[in-house]
């Protein structure tokens, strides 16, 4: 008798069987693969992936014997031995890297080809006895090629294949070794029910809201998106104006459109966890919090509040593996280097995106330097995996010269251009090159208004010089999460009772900050920047037209970076040529030019050409590309913040466990980002302790001000 998983003893009889954890596996993985016609390659890769299990050696091990076995190659040299080159390098890639994660393809020295090589397997052909390997010489890949780039279809699809097997590993062992915590998941109401609450939810909130012209169209958005609903699956834009409802009026098309064509699951990408936070809580207000996953680094289940609330933290903690909740909410971060890992973790959940429907909020988002091969894997879930993509935002990117003609976006409203003019509630003003005593006495002279700069150390600077008067307030990543929220509401109280607010701050205001001045300053950038400042300007409608101006800061601290100067040239060109630069053929415009300039570096990282050049040997870098693949560069280190009780409880157990990488998703609210250089700084100060010499806490406390955060170190 062979097994798969032992358990503590040596009666056997309530071991598992390899034979059944191969079928099972190869049950799961095929029901996974189904959704996107790869059911024969999902079944093989389950009933392969342990057969290095059927060693004696391996056997021994499971015994009690403290030897290392390596049982997954065995699998992959079995598909090459039984199957063309096709058929087999696909599982090769999935099944050896089912522990340990894909591997590039390499030579013989190094990689799959090296692995594939290894000629010291212990003996496991006993599988024979027991497994009956299918026959797949006549399957081939359902694939189009998007854009003419098989490799990258190829590689996809292996991806995909990949996520399918190790989340069926995942299922059926856990399902033997822990059938409690096995048994918590899948447990979400249905779609139909989630449809009944969304529609109650609505109506009651459309038939109480104030009759007026801005609700009339509100109201005209929201039907057009659940008329547009019934079009079949495809990739749409969706451009609404800022206070037009895009929030609810985007779940009224998934919930409709899923319902119509009978998709999977929703889930909603968004750049920013402000946002994230915003509208998961207005998801769980109108579906329950066990149906709606927020999944971000700065998010702790434990903060639920329900009566069942230990049930709901474990059940969302295990959907945040594998994302089979009915809707997740998660970061473009998240997302995209996920769709481009090669890590078992991160691939895992990646299956579940077929035929389901995408949201992309604030689309303009994207990041430029990785737009292919953003695109191209969008385009792949739309064509090859039956999803729908809506990209949603009120500045609407021009994509059309990048996406195949089988994906260029359906638009779902009517009449962008009138919805424009409709939500127009600010007038924009350029003042021109300004030092901050010109612009410090034009904030002074506005009981409240807002004023975005381009650094941090900018904000820092005139925060500074502005302070010593009443009503100021600063907001930056140089304060944790956690004191960030705070200070937020803070300033939501502050403007609400009309009360003096002035608030200097960094851009991280400008997305999904649902927040209202009456005047708004925005240092020259992108116009998608200036369309997010004026977005907290006369957000309401309570003014006839709200101000926002628009200068370019003649002081060395507040220059923009090399980014930032590009966007900001650019964004210049457009307020030379139009007389409204926000209007949307501006905007379109703008991203025409940006797109125009950087060229290559749309796809900085060579990324799509990567797996074009190996294409007739199925030689793929899955390696490479995960590690290239990083939307925030890695050079900056995170500090923990002892901010408060909670941070500095949660520290003093980090501080006297074996284990403290537990505790570390708990302190995700209390951390700020900084660069290498000044890491190296607070260390030569002796301002910092380490934790198991992997996480960093912050000791000397007067270096982090409740005004500003973490000071600039020097």
């Amino acid at each position: 008798m062979y097994y798969a998983h032992s358990t503590e003893g040596q009666d056997k009889s309530s071991w598992q069987t390899l034979k059944d954890h191969l079928e099972n596996v190869a049950d799961i993985a095929s029901g996974f693969s189904r959704e996107f016609n790869a059911e024969q390659f999902g079944y093989a890769s389950g009933l392969l992936h342990d057969i290095g299990k059927y060693s004696h050696e391996f056997q021994r091990r499971l015994d009690g014997n403290n030897i290392r076995v390596d049982h997954s190659t065995a699998g992959a040299q079995e598909a090459r031995k039984l199957y063309g080159i096709f058929q087999s390098r696909i599982l090769e890639y999935v099944i050896s890297g089912h522990h340990g994660g894909l591997l590039n393809y390499g030579t013989k020295e190094c990689g799959l080809e090296e692995r594939l090589s290894r000629s010291f397997l212990p003996n496991y052909s006993a599988y024979k006895n027991e497994i009956s390997v299918p026959d797949l010489s006549k399957v081939r890949p359902r694939l189009t090629p998007i854009n003419n780039k098989m490799g990258f279809s190829i590689s996809f699809y292996t991806r995909m294949l990949f996520s399918c097997l190790v989340d069926a590993d995942f299922l059926d062992t856990e399902q033997f070794l822990s059938p409690d915590k096995s048994s918590l998941r899948g447990q979400y109401e249905p779609f139909d029910d989630l449809f009944l609450k969304f529609n109650n939810y609505m109506n009651k909130k459309l038939s109480t809201a104030e009759e007026n012209p801005i609700n009339r169209y509100r109201r005209e958005i929201y039907e057009q998106c659940v008329e547009k609903a019934e079009l079949p699956p495809q990739m749409y834009s969706l451009t609404v104006p800022t206070g037009g409802g895009k929030t609810l009026s985007s779940m009224a098309f998934a919930l409709n459109h899923l319902r119509k064509h009978n998709l999977n699951r929703i889930l909603y990408v968004i750049p920013y966890t402000s946002i994230i936070e915003q509208n998961a809580d207005v998801f769980r207000e109108i579906f329950g919090n066990e149906n709606v996953l927020e999944h971000h680094s700065n998010y702790d289940p434990k903060n639920e509040k329900s009566e069942d609330a230990n049930v709901v933290q474990e059940k969302l903690k295990l959907s945040s593996e594998n994302w089979d909740i009915p809707i997740t909410v998660t970061t473009n971060v998240q997302f995209f280097e996920s769709l481009f890992s090669n890590r078992v973790s991160r691939c895992r959940k990646l299956h579940n995106l077929a035929k389901s429907v995408i949201i992309l909020d604030e689309a303009q988002m994207l990041p430029t330097g990785f737009l292919k091969p953003c695109l191209a894997a969008l385009s792949e879930l739309v064509v090859n995996y039956g999803s729908t993509v809506v990209i949603c935002t009120a500045t609407q990117p021009n994509l059309n010269g990048f996406l195949d003609e089988s994906v260029v976006p359906v638009e779902i409203m009517h009449s962008p251009q009138e919805l424009y003019e409709a939500f127009r509630r600010v007038r924009v003003t350029d003042l021109g090159d300004m030092d901050d005593s010109d612009l410090s006495a034009r904030l002074e002279a506005h009981k409240q208004v807002l004023c975005i700069v381009n650094t941090r150390k900018h904000a820092q600077k005139l925060y500074e010089q502005l302070s010593g008067s009443k009503g100021y307030y600063h907001l930056s990543a140089r304060m944790c999460p956690v004191h960030r929220r705070m200070k937020l509401k803070n300033i939501k109280n502050l403007l609400k009772e009309g009360a003096e607010c002035r608030v200097i701050s960094t851009q991280l205001i400008e997305a999904g900050v649902d927040i209202d001045f009456p005047a708004v300053y925005r240092a020259m950038s992108g116009i998608d920047s200036v369309c997010q400042a004026s977005g907290r300007c006369n957000r309401e409608g309570k003014l006839a037209s709200g101000e926002v101006y628009v200068f370019r800061s003649t002081e060395e601290y507040g220059k923009a970076t090399h980014w930032q100067s590009r966007v900001a040239e650019i964004g210049s060109m457009i307020f030379d040529e139009w007389d409204d630069p926000l209007a949307l053929p501006a905007v379109g415009r703008y991203f025409e030019k940006l797109y125009s300039y950087e060229g290559e570096g749309l796809d900085k990282k060579k990324i799509l050409p990567s797996f074009e050049e190996r294409l007739s040997n199925i030689a793929f870098p899955f390696e490479d590309v995960a590690d290239a693949f990083n939307l925030i560069e890695n050079d900056t280190r995170d500090i923990i913040i002892p901010y408060d009780d909670k941070a500095r409880s949660i520290i003093k157990q980090m501080q006297h466990t074996g284990f403290p990488g537990k505790y570390v998703r708990n302190l995700q609210g209390y951390t700020v980002s900084i660069y290498a250089e000044e890491f190296r700084i607070l260390e030569k100060n002796n301002a910092i302790s380490s934790i198991a010499d992997r996480f960093f806490v912050l000791d000397k406390l007067e270096d982090y001000s409740e005004d500003i955060g973490l000071l600039n170190l020097k």
